[in-house]
């Protein structure tokens, strides 16, 4: 076993590789363990590899390399049909001949239900999704939303252990998106599911999730649960794909005490949290969240170190204030502020100094 999470491990990815030329690996050595219950979502940007593992453990794609195990019994040789997977995609993908009721019922016969118990499950399914008075009603009848909860009470119906979904909201509207969002997380949770989501949708993700794993080039950058992402990501990709970040480029000029100083490449010099550099000397890229800065100065330890900036821009964004600097010849370095009764606006043309907490500020790789 390759962790210690295997001991009670539900789902397993044990050395997983995937290639479809034979040459190039779209997935390349991938490890991940998940315990039951879990609301896992699988996060990168096209091509990285998330829904070809998502498809491998569906049974779709077969790995090229490696063990996928579910519940400690390789399934790498078992067909899809037989994996006892419940699945969810972006298109829907319901029977338009069938009514609602049917299409329900349909991976249930499949299974050789009885009729009685069918009903019984099919009408649990679709209440669940409050879809309960539309069983007579065909696809092309409902809503984008309303089939895409169809489409969710069809993967539940026969009451899966691992569900998995890919984009299953990417069709919808920002409003019923985010509404669906809490509706899923919720049931998954509600009825112990344990859930594999596929997005590109970084929002989505850090919302829904118990754990997110962070995808790019076929391997996992980071797999942790939304906040210690968002607060502590350990490389440069993490913390550009993850929320919005500002960067500015430097050297290490000392790291002491758990800090590192490093200069920029205008000549200033800022305390940082070094996360992947280790000596004097190397290059970084320094990655602070717009939240995070500070320019009014009594928020800031004694003797923290502050930048000059100018302000370019101010953006009125309704709960937020969100406003563009340049620090460091970067003319993209954001601000954002709670639109707060005592919040200043700041005006373009403004000359200030902003700074910031040092652990709040990270010293990744170049």
């Amino acid at each position: 076993m390759p962790d210690t999470l295997s001991n009670d491990a539900f789902v397993e990815f044990e050395r997983v590789q995937k290639s479809y030329d034979g040459e190039t690996l779209v997935v390349k050595d991938l490890n991940l363990s998940m315990p039951k219950g879990e609301f896992l979502t699988m996060l990168g940007p096209s091509g990285s590899g998330k829904t070809t593992c998502l498809m491998m453990l569906a049974g779709f794609e077969t790995a090229t390399h490696g063990k996928i195990l579910l519940d400690g019994v390789s399934i790498n040789n078992i067909p899809p049909h037989k994996r006892g997977i419940g699945m969810v995609f972006q298109n829907y993908a319901l029977f338009p001949h069938m009514t609602i009721a049917e299409n329900l019922s349909f991976p249930l016969e499949v299974r050789k239900i009885g009729k009685s118990e069918r009903e019984a499950k099919v009408k649990r399914a679709l209440d669940m999704v409050e879809m309960g008075s539309f069983g007579g009603r065909r696809p092309a009848q409902l809503s984008g939303g309303q089939q895409q909860r169809v489409a969710l009470a069809r993967a539940l119906v026969f009451e899966p252990e691992l569900v998995l979904m890919d984009e299953p909201l990417g069709a919808l509207d920002k409003q019923l998106r985010e509404k669906m969002q809490f509706e899923i997380t919720h049931l998954a949770h509600s009825l112990g599911i344990t859930t594999v989501y596929v997005t590109h949708d970084q929002t989505e993700a850090l919302t829904m999730s118990d754990r997110v794993a962070v995808f790019d080039d076929g391997r996992i950058q980071q797999i942790d649960p939304p906040d210690v992402l968002y607060e502590n990501p350990q490389n440069s990709f993490v913390a550009q794909f993850i929320g919005e970040n500002n960067t500015l480029e430097g050297t290490v000029k000392e790291i002491k005490d758990g800090i590192a100083l490093v200069q920029l490449d205008d000549g200033e010099l800022i305390d940082c949290t070094p996360v992947n550099v280790t000596a004097a000397g190397e290059r970084t890229k320094v990655s602070i969240r717009p939240e995070r800065v500070e320019f009014d100065k009594s928020r800031l330890k004694e003797g923290s170190h502050t930048v000059k900036a100018e302000v370019l821009e101010f953006i009125y964004m309704g709960d937020i204030f969100r406003t563009r600097l340049r620090v460091a010849g970067n003319d993209e370095f954001i601000v954002k502020t709670r639109n707060a009764p005592n919040q200043v606006r700041l005006e373009p043309g403004t000359q200030l100094e902003i700074g910031w907490q040092p652990e709040d500020c990270r010293a990744l790789d170049a």
